[in-house]
């Protein structure tokens, strides 16, 4: 019965969210909830991860961090807890069957208030969980979350209930296998607090050259200790996802301000324009110049 439940559940939302979003792309219903729609697998898509909820309604993807793959569809979502350098790739998508999807963004305020209320306490760990992870959708999950999409009929229901469904939706993940990882979107206890403050450091600082020493010494944390904890978080090393900041945010600037390629590698961190080509290379698959010419000619093509 569950099964046939959890099917109807999953038809429903694939449903709902195809008529919502008619067009190709992600649209924000409202604060926090956005519905996505491709009708073909694609190249990767490079991004900072937000903590949310993702789950997939039709189709599948894969998300890449560092070395490891996540791979989620109908069957498993997609949690992720910080602020991450990452790239997505949908795998399963037709224009008979288009991928489609809903992000909820995790709220540490929301979370911070049903764990409290609940009173959970999940085990402490001695090393930081991944920021990113997957983990099979039941059918008390999903139920909630279509609830949640169902409230997008009606603008006055969605203003009223949903903020009491989201609460649900957060106790459910608090209360499955994702519940210790989730406790850390909260900033509460662990190790993770430490390592939410080192990956803000050099999110802020990702153009400045970066001492991990300094970043190990203020924690009060060998740099082998340091090292360790920093990538069990992220799957990388501190200087490689300060690197994935740098090539990301050269990306946005050679495609968005239509900087060369020596502007923006200055302008993200790099003193050798050589060495910023080769790692923009190494990244993206092309040359700084080729990348950006070949993007926008793929934007003008979807345009028409």
């Amino acid at each position: 019965m569950s099964i046939s439940r959890f099917q109807c559940d999953q038809d429903e939302l694939a449903e709902r969210i195809s008529r919502l979003v008619s067009d190709e792309g992600s649209i924000e219903m409202q604060p926090g909830l956005f519905l996505y729609r491709c009708s073909k697998a694609g190249e990767p898509i490079y991004a900072v991860s937000e903590p949310s909820l993702c789950v997939i309604a039709q189709g599948a993807k894969e998300v890449l961090l560092g070395e490891n793959c996540f791979r989620y569809d109908p069957a498993r979502y997609l949690i992720s807890t910080m602020k991450l350098p990452v790239s997505g790739r949908i795998v399963e998508a037709t224009e008979k069957r288009p991928y489609l999807s809903l992000r909820l963004t995790l709220d540490p305020s929301i979370v911070t208030s049903v764990l409290v209320e609940s009173g959970y306490e999940p085990a402490q760990t001695e090393s930081s969980p991944t920021g990113i992870d997957v983990s099979e959708l039941n059918v008390t999950l999903l139920d909630s979350v279509l609830r949640l999409v169902r409230l997008l009929d009606d603008p006055l229901e969605y203003q009223v209930l949903s903020a009491q469904t989201i609460k649900e939706i957060v106790f459910r993940l608090l209360m499955g296998n994702q519940g210790g990882r989730l406790r850390h979107v909260a900033r509460l206890g662990g190790q993770s607090p430490r390592m939410v403050w080192a990956i803000q450091m050099i999110r802020d600082r990702f153009d400045e050259a970066i001492r991990i020493e300094d970043l190990a010494s203020e924690l009060s944390m060998s740099v082998s200790s340091f090292h360790s904890h920093f990538k069990s978080a992220t799957s990388m090393s501190p200087l490689q996802f300060q690197k994935q900041l740098r090539l990301q945010e050269a990306r946005r600037l050679l495609l968005d301000e239509h900087n060369d390629a020596a502007q923006a590698g200055f302008r993200v961190g790099y003193e050798d324009a050589a060495q910023f080509s080769r790692e923009y290379k190494r990244h993206f698959g092309l040359p700084p110049k080729r990348d950006a010419d070949r993007l926008r000619s793929k934007e003008v093509e979807t345009a028409q």
